[in-house]
């Protein structure tokens, strides 16, 4: 029991330090295993933990641990506690309830003071976006250019700035971040950020309260408007009419205006013209579906914002498969995460092919419409690998395992390396001596060089996967 009064004590010194999120992640089970002169032991759910708080969160363990034992703990060490979970170890603390119990001692222990806020003072775009972290890509490459312009230059550069396309592909993320970057270039620049269902709901309100005209002062006292989605104003005659009065007014007054669609302006035939061709006085500019490369951008970008180790053949298989729009990918990622967080499951390959396939997603870095493979390993040598690649590439065998280094042979060869070494775990000795007696640094340099080729080419990973595809590994 002493040890888990300790470790208490250790964990409510972490919580002033480290996020809620990376704390309940992170530090979701802990025990304290050893407790020395100058050292203490802590003992993790998992080998993922560990990794993870030794490369993240080593300093501020070792100062609260120096804070409860003193300064005579000099280092601190982290591993896989294999009895954690047993109910008689009670040196061990679940943190997700202990941060819960925390968190409720506090907020009833504090007094909670409130001031009142100004609509002018109140800030609508949400600070997560911004333009730094959009992953930009071929596909939506204009966009991102028009939002930077405008944001150096508002009212000045495409008034207004119409973008457009289907749900999910990052229009609000790019409308806030816009607003957002405004706000950190002028900071008494007043931005308002609404969908068409609030101004809806707002103008409606208005006409109730009798104080349309307050609402129209309050726009034109803002030097942004940033309106999101604006094809829900369909069959709201008066709302379309309030919308162009304050578009309007800003716009005389040379104020930015910033607006979203599902369409582009001309297909909006369910809003009144006059409005349409307000829309269409700047510039027009659509999202397109992200492509391979952005998605796994995109995947890795979400990733390191939650701070969650994602493997790299996870992350491509993700973006493979999830094709549609960023929505998406988000959703996966999240399930990802709440499972590592219910189950203590790391991502595995398998693991995220089982979810996809149960989603209804067909597709994946082995080819279209193929689903994710399920068979047992078939390989039982070296030779199966070298026939798998010889095959695969429609070579003799003897071009590969031979010296010929015309490039037809050279990426064969390193392949087949590159597959004994990661899957087989052969050593770059016995790799050499099966490639006609190659030197231990020759075999080293071919494994680095297609592992460096394949982050690059999309090509070859694919051909690499659909070869492992094929044997079972």
């Amino acid at each position: 029991m002493e040890k888990h009064f300790h470790l208490k004590n250790i964990l409510l010194s972490l919580i002033e330090d480290i996020k809620k999120q990376d704390f309940l992640v992170y530090f979701r089970k802990m025990s304290i295993l050893e407790i020395g002169k100058d050292e203490i032991i802590f003992g993790t759910v998992s080998a993922f933990m560990k990794d993870n708080i030794e490369a993240k969160f080593m300093n501020q363990t070792l100062l609260a641990a120096q804070k409860e034992f003193g300064e005579t703990i000099k280092k601190i060490n982290f591993r896989v506690d294999i009895n954690i979970d047993n109910p008689s170890n009670t040196d061990s603390v679940d943190c997700t309830t202990f941060y819960k119990s925390t968190l409720r001692q506090v907020k009833k222990d504090e007094k909670l003071s409130y001031t009142s806020v100004t609509m002018q003072q109140k800030k609508s775009v949400n600070d997560r976006y911004a333009l730094s972290n959009f992953i930009v890509g071929a596909d939506n490459q204009l966009a991102f250019s028009a939002c930077e312009a405008v944001a150096r230059n508002p009212g000045k550069s495409y008034n207004p700035l119409y973008i457009y396309w289907d749900v999910g592909l990052g229009k609000t993320h790019l409308l806030q971040a816009t607003g957002n970057e405004i706000i950190k270039k002028v900071k008494d620049k007043k931005v308002v950020y609404s969908t068409a269902d609030k101004f809806i709901t707002e103008y409606v309100t208005a006409v109730k309260k009798r104080n349309v005209e307050k609402m129209r002062q309050k726009y034109r006292e803002m030097d942004v408007l940033i309106l999101d989605d604006v094809q829900f104003l369909s069959k709201k005659e008066q709302t379309q009419n309030e919308l162009y009065n304050v578009f309007n007014l800003l716009y005389d007054a040379n104020k930015q205006i910033i607006i979203s669609g599902d369409r582009v302006p001309k297909e909006l035939t369910e809003l009144e013209p006059r409005l349409r061709s307000r829309f269409e006085w700047g510039i027009t500019v659509d999202i397109g579906k992200p492509d391979y490369e952005t998605r796994l951008a995109i995947i890795q970008e979400k990733s390191r914002e939650r701070e969650f180790l994602i493997p790299q053949d996870v992350a491509e298989f993700i973006a493979a498969n999830v094709t549609e729009n960023v929505r998406e990918l988000e959703g996966v990622l999240n399930q990802m995460i709440a499972e590592y967080e219910l189950t203590g499951n790391t991502p595995t390959l398998e693991r995220i092919a089982s979810k996809l396939q149960k989603l209804s997603y067909t597709k994946d870095l082995l080819g279209e419409g193929r689903t994710p493979r399920t068979h047992k390993t078939t390989i039982r040598s070296y030779e199966d690998i070298i026939d798998a690649v010889s095959k695969h590439f429609g070579i003799e065998k003897e071009g590969i395992l031979g010296g010929n280094r015309k490039k037809e042979f050279m990426i064969p060869r390193q392949v087949s390396m590159y597959l004994l070494k990661t899957k087989m775990n052969y050593t770059y000795e016995r790799i050499g001596n099966i490639f006609s007696g190659r030197n231990h640094a020759s075999v080293l340099y071919s494994c680095n060089k297609l592992e460096k080729i394949i982050k690059k080419d999309k090509n070859l990973l694919y051909e690499v996967n659909a070869i492992k595809d094929g044997i079972g590994i």
